[in-house]
């Protein structure tokens, strides 16, 4: 990877506008999220690439989709034979479509209610980019340190966590793969794929128990 590839981020996204998640998804702009078939296929690419990283080598395993919106990544694990849980703060998300069957749990993912040792992988995609977004904001760096040690305990031991995410520099990227390792015991490393070119890099943290 050249460690000159830069950020070519020109206009405020809306975690940098809207300090909520759920202020930015109101009824219009969730629904227009959850019907975008664009989203979807984005999603479902995002999610066989963390299965790539993963590397799970059974079916039926346990998966956490945290942050999970409307469950696109969870359909597709589904659909490859995998047992999901979505959890996202936002209800609206998790009962727009009929995922019963994906087990939608209504909390925040800095604050697990889920037991030690629960899940044999857990996935992220698109979310973390609203937990951790300022590099001088102490409660952002405590709620990403507390989802950090969360995940942690909830993994079992030898499994993976993988975070997909979209940082808007440099600076953040890397200071937040660093919090992370050094405030829990996970063993991990950035994966970027296109690094150089910024309409198609994704940007992966894949995190060792």
């Amino acid at each position: 990877m050249n460690d000159h590839y830069y950020f070519n981020v020109k206009k405020k996204r809306p975690e940098e506008t809207f300090n909520d998640v759920s202020d930015y998804y109101n009824d219009e702009t969730l629904s227009k999220y959850a019907k975008s078939k664009s989203m979807m296929n984005i999603q479902e690419k995002i999610t066989i690439r963390a299965l790539e990283i993963l590397k799970l080598e059974k079916k039926r395993l346990l998966i956490l989709d945290a942050g999970s919106g409307p469950g696109f990544a969870a359909i597709y694990l589904k659909e490859q034979g995998y047992r999901t849980v979505t959890l996202d703060i936002i209800s609206e998300f998790l009962y727009f479509y009929d995922i019963k069957d994906l087990n939608p749990i209504v909390a925040d993912m800095c604050y697990s209610p889920f037991k030690p040792d629960s899940f044999d992988a857990i996935i992220s995609i698109s979310a973390l980019q609203w937990i951790y977004r300022d590099l001088n904001d102490e409660i952002m760096k405590k709620k990403l340190i507390n989802m950090a040690k969360c995940f942690y305990e909830m993994l079992k031991p030898n499994n993976k966590a993988v975070i997909q995410f979209y940082p808007k520099s440099k600076e953040i990227l890397e200071n937040l793969s660093n919090i992370i390792l050094n405030n829990t015991n996970f063993k991990g490393n950035l994966i970027i794929d296109n690094p150089n070119n910024p309409k198609k890099r994704k940007i992966f943290l894949e995190l060792r128990k």
